[in-house]
């Protein structure tokens, strides 16, 4: 077996219309609903959106709001993005700092969504 890539994960959210604004308003994925399940996409990747836990079967054994750490790698400058966050009223909880993504150095900016799940914002800079 070889694993390539993350497909999908699932947030479990208590609030889908905060839940929605800021991941399309602030972070600007696209929201898509079909046959009433949610997800928001971007690039190659979605977020599926659970209203209640353990929505659709099978789900995770625990499923709960805001036990998510995720890092999602943005373009662009991370000075670019911070103002951008800014402007949009998003209350960064930490950055701009250097951390260690899967490809090597990254500069992020750490904020949490309105469930609580930690969001890091990260871009690997130029070489």
């Amino acid at each position: 077996m070889n694993i390539k890539r993350i497909d999908h994960i699932v947030i479990t959210t208590q609030d889908l219309k905060r839940c929605l604004a800021f991941y399309e308003g602030v972070l600007g994925m696209e929201h898509r609903e079909k046959n009433g399940r949610h997800a928001l996409h971007f690039g190659s990747t979605k977020f599926n959106i659970h209203v209640r836990k353990g929505e659709f079967q099978p789900a995770a054994k625990y499923p709960t709001c805001g036990s998510l750490d995720l890092c999602l790698i943005a373009d662009g400058s991370i000075e670019d993005i911070r103002r951008e966050l800014e402007a949009k009223g998003a209350p960064i909880e930490l950055g701009i700092v250097e951390r260690t993504g899967a490809q090597g150095r990254i500069d992020s900016i750490y904020l949490r969504d309105p469930d609580g799940n930690l969001v890091e914002v990260s871009v690997y800079p130029q070489r």
